[in-house]
């Protein structure tokens, strides 16, 4: 392990048939009626494809060591970010010893500083600070929590994410959380139908289960407090993502005119130490919810996790399978983990990076044990029969 050497980076691109779990055909949930930023524009309503969620695909980076060893990972940039690693962060990575994974993100985070720093620089960043860490299990044949402090608790326990949490609560599930249909645009009505739907799912759920509102960066202050105080009789957990994740002043307000009890969470679109700094010293929200594929990567997580931790925050990842299992089951300040439920209609566990990902474990009962993340790396391995291209190779 000491002489090892980092002599190859490569990045490829997987587009369609749900590569990227954005990109979901025809009658999904995650793509059917969901409030966005651009619901005021009739055009772009119905489906978030329609204005180019799934527009740049899916970034799969692999390194690779002398002795053939090969770490990869997978995350959202497509062609973009092939192009960000092939021609400016490889050089950054071959010839490294694969463990020195802080002078490498340094040295990828302030050579783009000039272009970057948040959005698809991030997202390479990311990419390949993953397929590092995976890379660097692999050779250690440590499983990547093994190598960032070890299991603080025997299992995982998940909330479920997805347009069904009655179901998820059958399939044992600690909470379901489901997405905001209704948008500004569509005036008192829609705030009403919005809080009937959380009645309605609240009765089927009953008052034992978290039932929670991702909003996905849809509304204002003014229209985010107004359906807080309208959802609460209905013990809404938390209200996700309202604002634009670059308005913490909006986020600060709202998180003093919420009611008593109910949680403000963020912080899926922001990325490095830096942007949830913000967050937290301007008391902005109750839980983070970093994204490990595009905050930075594992690296850039562990410094926001225990900047979290001395503001007495919680970090519960943005649902990204393997990626953020292995950090929640090794820190004390993320108790649980969120689920997307990628069945067209939430209604059974599918993995989450299908078919890009085998082996890749998902819970049973709501539940993963840590024996379910002791192989190295990650512990999962990239499907080779995939339409996988390499639009840069040198």
């Amino acid at each position: 392990m000491a002489s090892a050497k980092i002599v190859d980076i490569r990045a490829f691109v997987l587009r369609g048939g749900g590569a990227d779990y954005h990109d979901q055909s025809d009658g999904h949930w995650i793509d059917d009626n969901i409030a966005t930023p651009m619901s005021k524009y009739p055009d772009y309503r119905k489906s978030r494809r329609s204005f180019g969620i799934n527009a740049l695909g899916t970034l799969v980076v692999e390194i690779e060591s002398d002795d053939g060893t090969v770490g990869f990972a997978v995350t959202t940039g497509g062609e973009p970010a092939a192009y960000i690693v092939e021609k400016h962060l490889s050089r950054f990575v071959i010839g490294q010893n694969p463990a020195n994974i802080e002078l490498i993100w340094d040295q990828m985070y302030f050579s783009t500083q000039y272009y970057g720093r948040k959005g698809l620089v991030i997202n390479a960043i990311s990419g390949v600070d993953l397929a590092l860490w995976d890379l660097l299990g692999r050779l250690r044949q440590e499983p990547v929590h093994a190598m960032i402090g070890g299991a603080v608790r025997d299992e995982i326990q998940f909330y479920a994410t997805g347009s069904r949490p009655d179901l998820a609560k059958q399939m044992g599930f600690i909470g379901g959380k489901m997405p905001l249909r209704h948008a500004p645009v569509e005036g008192n009505e829609g705030m009403k139908l919005a809080v009937d739907d959380i009645r309605e799912m609240r009765g089927r759920v009953g008052a034992d289960f978290w039932l929670m509102l991702d909003c996905w960066m849809a509304l204002d202050l003014d229209y985010a407090t107004r359906l807080a105080h309208a959802a609460a009789e209905h013990d809404l957990k938390w209200i996700e993502e309202a604002l634009s994740p670059d308005d913490y002043w909006g986020y600060q307000d709202l998180k003093k005119a919420v009611p008593a009890g109910m949680l403000v969470t963020t912080g899926e679109h922001e990325a490095t130490r830096w942007g949830f700094r913000m967050l937290l010293e301007m008391d902005c929200c109750d839980i983070i919810q970093p994204d490990v594929g595009w905050c930075g990567g594992l690296t850039e997580l562990l410094k926001i996790s225990a900047l979290a931790d001395s503001h007495g925050k919680l970090v519960i990842p943005h649902g990204s399978s393997v990626y953020s299992y292995h950090f929640v089951i090794s820190r004390h300040n993320s108790p649980f983990a969120e689920f997307l439920m990628m069945a067209p209609g939430a209604d059974k566990v599918v993995p989450m990076f299908s078919p890009q990902l085998q082996g890749e474990p998902v819970p049973e009962k709501g539940r993963l044990s840590v024996s379910a993340l002791e192989k190295p790396g990650f512990g999962v391995e990239l499907d080779r029969s995939l339409n996988l291209s390499r639009p840069y190779n040198p």
